[in-house]
C-alpha cells in the first residue's frame, strides 16, 4: 500500500473536520464493508455502516444528522446495485438540505469503472484501489483505510503491524504461519469442511464476519470449500461437535491462552489486527491451491443478481404463502415442506431434509438496526436441528457467503426471514423503491437455490416484525 495515500486520507479528514463534519457514513456490500467494519470497531471510532437496502436501515443512515456526515461510496466494480441506489438516496438528500453532494461524497472504486469515469465527471473526490486485489482481499487498500481512516481509525499503525508480518508469511519455509494455518483447515484427512469461528478474549472485534466472506467466498466452488460459521463461546456446536467442524479460537494469546482449559482439537490463533488480516488472506489462498480451486473468483455471485434484475423488470406478483401463523406467512420451495400446517412443523420437516453432512443457513433481510435480537435464533436453530448453522443478514451475505451457498457443496437447507413493513423509501432515478428492491433479492436468490440448484428453502415474512421475531424463537425451540 502507497503510504502517500495514508497522508491524503488524513488531509481529507482534516479538511472535512474544519467544516464541521464528523460522521462518516459508508455504503459498500461484501469486502467493502466487512474490513472497514472491523478495523473502527477495534480501534472504537464511529463508522455508520450501510450494507442494506431495508428502507428502515437506509432511513436510520440518513437520519444521523446530515449537516455533519460525509457518505463513502465504496464500490470495486462500480455497478452494485446497492450502493447505487444508496449514492443516489444521499444526493438528492444533501441537494434537499442546500447541501453540494460534491463536497460530501467520497468514491472509492477500481480505476476505470462506471463508478470512477461517472465521478469524475461529477467532480467527486475519487480514490483508487489495485484493480489487481480481489475485494475480499482489499481490507489493507483504500477500500479498507480511506472509510476506516476518514472514520478516526489509525491506519497507519495499522499498515506497521500488518508490515511485520508480511516477511513470516512470505518467507519459503514450512514453518511459515500461514501455510501451517492453511493445512489446518484444508489439508487434513478427513478433511473438516467446515470452520467454526470463536471470539475469546481477544481485542479484536468483529473479526469472524470478516473472515467469513473471506473464506466462504474464495473457497465455496466446483462443489468443495470451507463454509465459516460464527459461534459463541456457548455455541450448541460445541456441547457435541460435529465431526466435520474445526473450531477456530481467535484469543489474545494463543501460546498461553488459559493454561487450565483443555481445547483439545482446536487451532489458537492469537495477533494484531493487521497480523491477522495478512495472514488469514494468505492461508486462505494456499486453503484454496489446497482444494484445487481458484480463490480469486466468484463464479455464482452473479447468479442471484441476474434473478434480482429480472424480478424487478418483470414485477410479477408475489406468490400467495402456503399458510400464515401468527402473522407469519410461510412459503416453502417443496408443497410438503408446510404439510404440517405450522411453523415448528415446517422448520422440523426443513431440518429432515439435512444429509449428515448438512448445514442450516439463515438469511434474514430485515432491518436488523429494528430487529437485532434476530440474529439469536441462530442458536436455537443450531440446537433444534443439530447441525453447524450460519447467518447471514441480507442482501449483505449474497456478496459473500452467497458464493458458496451455490458453488460449495450441495449441503445446505436455508430459511430465508423477510418484513412486510409500512416503511419504504424511493429510489431517485429509479422505478422500484428499496422494499421492492430487498423483496426482489430475497425472491431471487430463493429462486437460484431451490430451481437452480435444488435446495429446499423456507421462507417466513414477518407482518410485524416488532411482534413476530418472538413466534419464531418459540418455533424453533
Amino acid at each position: 500500500v502507497s503510504r502517500p495515500l495514508v497522508a491524503e486520507i488524513e488531509a481529507l479528514r482534516q479538511e472535512l473536520a474544519a467544516k464541521g463534519v464528523d460522521r462518516v457514513v459508508l455504503a459498500g456490500m461484501g469486502g467493502s464493508s466487512l474490513a472497514p467494519e472491523v478495523i473502527t470497531a477495534t480501534a472504537g471510532v464511529e463508522l455508520t455502516i450501510l450494507d442494506s437496502t431495508a428502507p428502515g436501515q437506509v432511513l436510520s443512515a440518513l437520519d444521523g444528522g446530515l449537516e455533519r456526515t460525509v457518505l463513502v461510496v465504496s464500490s470495486k466494480s462500480g455497478s452494485t446495485v446497492e450502493t447505487d441506489s444508496q449514492r443516489r438516496t444521499f444526493e438528492a438528500a444533501f441537494r434537499d438540505l442546500g447541501i453540494d453532494p460534491v463536497e460530501r461524497i467520497v468514491v472509492v472504486t477500481d480505476p476505470g469503472s462506471p463508478l470512477d469515469a461517472s465521478a469524475r465527471a461529477a467532480g467527486y473526490r475519487v480514490f483508487n484501489a489495485d484493480p489487481e486485489v480481489g475485494g475480499r482481499y482489499s481490507a489493507l487498500t483504500a477500500f479498507g483505510l480511506v472509510p476506516s481512516g476518514l472514520a478516526g481509525a489509525n491506519v497507519t499503525e495499522l499498515l506497521d503491524e500488518a508490515d511485520a508480518t508480511l516477511l513470516e508469511v512470505a518467507v519459503d519455509s514450512p514453518c511459515t504461519p500461514a501455510l501451517i494455518f492453511a493445512a489446518a483447515i484444508a489439508g487434513t484427512a478427513p478433511r473438516r469442511e467446515k470452520m467454526g469461528l470463536i471470539t475469546d478474549g481477544t481485542h479484536i472485534v468483529g473479526l469472524p464476519d470478516w473472515i467469513e466472506q473471506l473464506v466462504a467466498e474464495s473457497t465455496g466452488k466446483n462443489g468443495t470449500g470451507i463454509l465459516p460459521v460464527v459461534l459463541l463461546p456457548v455455541s450448541p456446536e460445541l456441547d457435541s461437535k460435529p465431526a466435520d467442524l474445526q473450531i477456530v479460537r481467535l484469543v489474545d494469546d494463543a501460546v498461553h491462552f488459559r493454561l487450565r482449559e483443555q481445547h483439545p482439537g482446536e487451532i489458537l490463533i492469537s495477533g494484531t489486527l493487521g497480523a491477522q488480516l495478512i495472514v488469514w488472506e494468505y492461508a486462505t489462498v494456499i486453503a484454496g491451491r489446497i482444494l484445487g480451486i481458484n480463490p480469486f473468483d466468484q463464479p455464482d455471485v452473479e447468479s442471484a443478481k441476474i434473478a434480482t434484475r429480472g424480478l424487478l423488470d418483470a414485477r410479477p406478483e408475489q406468490t400467495a404463502p402456503a399458510f400464515v401463523e401468527s402473522g407469519v406467512e410461510v412459503r416453502v420451495s417443496d408443497p410438503r415442506l408446510a404439510s404440517s400446517g405450522t411453523i415448528a412443523g415446517v422448520l422440523d420437516a426443513l431440518w429432515a431434509e439435512l444429509a449428515p453432512d448438512g448445514y442450516v443457513s439463515i438469511q434474514a433481510y430485515v432491518d436488523r438496526i429494528a430487529i437485532p435480537q434476530l440474529a439469536g435464533l441462530r442458536e436455537l436453530v443450531a440446537a433444534d436441528s443439530a447441525r453447524p448453522t450460519t447467518f447471514g443478514w441480507g442482501p449483505r451475505f449474497l456478496h459473500s457467503t452467497g458464493q458458496y451457498h451455490k458453488g460449495g457443496p450441495a449441503q445446505g437447507v436455508f430459511l430465508q426471514i423477510t418484513e412486510r413493513t409500512d416503511v419504504d423509501l424511493e429510489i431517485p432515478g429509479r422505478p422500484f423503491t428499496f422494499g421492492q428492491l430487498i423483496e426482489a433479492q430475497a425472491a431471487g436468490d430463493a429462486s437460484v437455490l431451490a430451481d437452480g440448484h435444488g435446495r429446499p428453502v423456507v421462507t417466513l415474512t414477518l407482518t410485524d416484525p416488532s411482534v413476530e421475531v418472538l413466534t419464531l424463537f418459540e418455533a424453533a425451540q
